[in-house]
């Protein structure tokens, strides 16, 4: 799993990632649920299959709004659907609309359960997840505080609707099945996920993850490898010996705080990492 702030270069990271797992041999599949996913533009390749084939052994697959609401509807939207339209008059799809955004981290939460059950079936290896930017993942991480906090207000507020009007399944059943997805979901971040933080030597991301850690550390969930990107290295003009400069004490910070970890510096460069070659590149140096 891939996280960090926008724009840090977290898809090129996880391209790059995938790129090693698969010429290793192991079946990959690099999946991206950024909103605006660009997996297939640095790959260089057509996405109109799920999943694209870009090597015998590697695909990909962006993920986006509609696969969500297919997730949420497979799982429990009817169900779910069921409760509240008993107190409101609304249609199904502007429903999934509200849930979506009236929930922090909901779509996240399907996501995480639909690579979990992918890991599960055995079809791939190693399954890359390049994540949407910081903040939605970080709300991810409170959906099941924000439902079990609502689990202990249902009694009062469903204790009439017994039952499901279509499923005739119990009310509070239903919401506590929720819950339990979002406690496997969990251990699964914390016991079968590597996470990989990515970020730049500059003050605001640097300034960022100290917060984020002791957020991730608060729910179990531990960062292996931390990817300083876009650093700049032999400075040939002016522009670039200033930017080094500014780097400096913030590279010097981060190897300092995080020495812990794995720390690998990806070096500014003046090119787009697009392409197999230029992802290559990338992989020497995350995977010397």
């Amino acid at each position: 799993m891939f996280t960090g702030k926008g724009g840090v270069g977290k898809t090129t990271c996880a391209a790059a990632t995938a790129l090693h797992h698969a010429s290793s041999g192991a079946q990959t599949l690099t999946i991206s649920t950024d909103a605006t996913p660009s997996l297939s533009h640095i790959f260089e390749t057509a996405a109109d299959q799920k999943p694209a084939q870009v090597l015998p052994s590697l695909f990909i697959r962006e993920l986006g709004e509609a696969e969500i609401k297919e997730m949420w509807d497979k799982k429990f939207g009817r169900e779910v659907y069921e409760v509240f339209s008993a107190f409101v008059s609304i249609e199904y799809d502007d429903f999934v609309e509200f849930m979506t955004s009236v929930l922090p981290g909901l779509g996240e939460e399907f996501m995480v359960d639909y690579i979990r059950e992918l890991s599960r079936r055995g079809g791939y290896d190693t399954i890359v997840w390049d994540t949407a930017p910081l903040g939605q993942t970080l709300t991810l991480l409170q959906t099941p505080a924000l439902l079990g906090n609502h689990l202990k207000m249902a009694p009062r507020i469903y204790s009439r609707l017994r039952l499901g009007r279509r499923s005739r399944e119990p009310v509070l059943d239903i919401l506590k099945r929720w819950e339990e997805l979002s406690a496997d979901n969990m251990d699964f971040l914390r016991n079968e996920v590597n996470f990989t933080m990515v970020t730049i030597p500059e003050a605001l991301a640097v300034a960022q993850l100290e917060g984020v850690f002791r957020q991730l550390h608060k729910y179990g969930l531990r960062v292996t490898q931390l990817i300083i990107n876009n650093v700049v290295k032999a400075p040939e003009s002016e522009f670039l010996v200033t930017r080094a400069r500014q780097q400096q004490g913030y590279l010097e910070h981060i190897h300092e705080k995080y020495s812990t970890m794995k720390i690998v510096e990806l070096r500014m460069v003046t090119y787009e990492l697009k392409g197999l070659d230029r992802l290559r590149e990338a992989e020497k140096i995350l995977f010397p």
